[in-house]
């Protein structure tokens, strides 16, 4: 029989966990410690199996009973929920392993170790920082141009237009790493050189008053 929230609130641990359940296989495992973990049995092949679908009330009754549903589906199709949530979570520690941000954050690794200064490295993160906020789930071999110019425009629009190349270049060299490690196909940033604004440039006088350059020592040969 379905199990309504005010019941839900209302179970208390007792000796031994109780079970109790909301129909379609969900159960409601009641600790001794007090927990209580959703959970669904169900039975593909020959062999009995469990989900897990976590601990009330962090997962609320509708959400457990979508996850069932869900499960339900899958079924129905003939397909493991079990093994299909693994699948699952591979994919998505693949997806994250690819994402822009793991891509600089490897960048940013590989350039301490190749001793590059605590400086340079704070101004590349500094620098990534600013994109983190557009970029930072998206796979990067899926990143466009269009993508990249969205954080560029919103550092132009402070009037910062050298951090806006700066953040243009890093954003290349991280892409660029992606390209060597068989991430991306092409670097997107390419194009982008000529939509940002080039910062002024403040030309100073020649000096035209030079000093005499000091002799070459005695014993100096060509």
């Amino acid at each position: 029989m379905p199990l309504p929230d005010t019941r839900i609130r209302a179970l208390k641990p007792r000796g031994k966990p109780a079970k109790p359940g909301d129909g379609g296989g969900l159960l409601l495992v009641v600790n001794q410690n007090g927990s209580k973990l959703w959970r669904m049995v169900y039975r593909y092949g020959s062999k009995q199996k469990r989900l897990s679908f976590g601990a009330w009330p962090a997962v609320s009754l509708a959400q457990a009973r979508a996850q069932r549903d869900e499960a339900r589906k899958l079924l129905a199709e003939e397909i493991d929920p079990l093994q299909q949530k693994k699948r699952d979570k591979i994919a998505k520690a693949d997806a994250a392993a690819k994402s822009f941000e793991a891509s600089a954050d490897e960048f940013i690794d590989k350039n301490r170790r190749e001793n590059k200064s605590e400086a340079t490295l704070n101004k590349k993160r500094w620098l990534i920082s600013l994109a983190l906020k557009d970029l930072r789930t998206k796979p990067i071999g899926e990143i466009d141009a269009a993508d990249i110019l969205v954080p560029l425009r919103r550092v132009e629009a402070l009037g910062n237009y050298e951090t806006a190349r700066r953040l243009r270049a890093v954003i290349s060299q991280v892409v660029r790493y992606g390209i060597a490690t068989a991430r991306v196909s092409n670097d997107p940033t390419f194009g982008l050189r000529a939509a940002i604004i080039a910062p002024k440039v403040t030309h100073r006088a020649a000096k035209t008053d030079w000093e005499p350059l000091d002799p070459p020592p005695k014993n100096w040969t060509l």
